[in-house]
């Protein structure tokens, strides 16, 4: 029997998350999700198991709420590189969660990059 869409997504999240436990270096993790209407990003400390920071196109000073396309996940991806200079994190891992690394996921860390992230 064929897996439905949903397993296949917890097994990819799953796959990916314990890959980055393996190789995790006291780093914290940059952790995207992405629904049908949002994007959602947060820097998690998992040592401490503690959210550093975050950033959402649900947020109204981003201007992008209830928008879930490339732009929106550029100005989100900004936000967080901002706002994780602030906590004080110079460098993070990248966990696309289930989600495959193109279109908005794949805008969403390079415009951390850009923003001075090291991913």
């Amino acid at each position: 029997m064929a897996n439905s869409k949903r397993d296949l997504f917890l097994k990819r999240r799953l796959r990916v998350r314990n890959k980055l436990r393996k190789v995790n270096a006291g780093r914290v993790r940059l952790s995207v999700h992405r629904s049908s209407k949002n994007i959602s990003v947060q820097l998690i400390d998992d040592v401490a198991g503690r959210t550093l920071a975050s950033a959402s196109t649900l947020e109204k000073d981003l201007g992008v709420v209830g928008k879930n396309n490339i732009d929106a996940a550029t100005k989100v991806g900004a936000a967080i590189a901002e706002r994780a200079k602030k906590a004080g994190v110079e460098e993070a891992y990248f966990d696309r969660g289930g989600f495959l690394f193109h279109g908005k996921v794949k805008a969403v860390a390079d415009a951390a990059r850009e923003g001075g992230l090291k991913i």
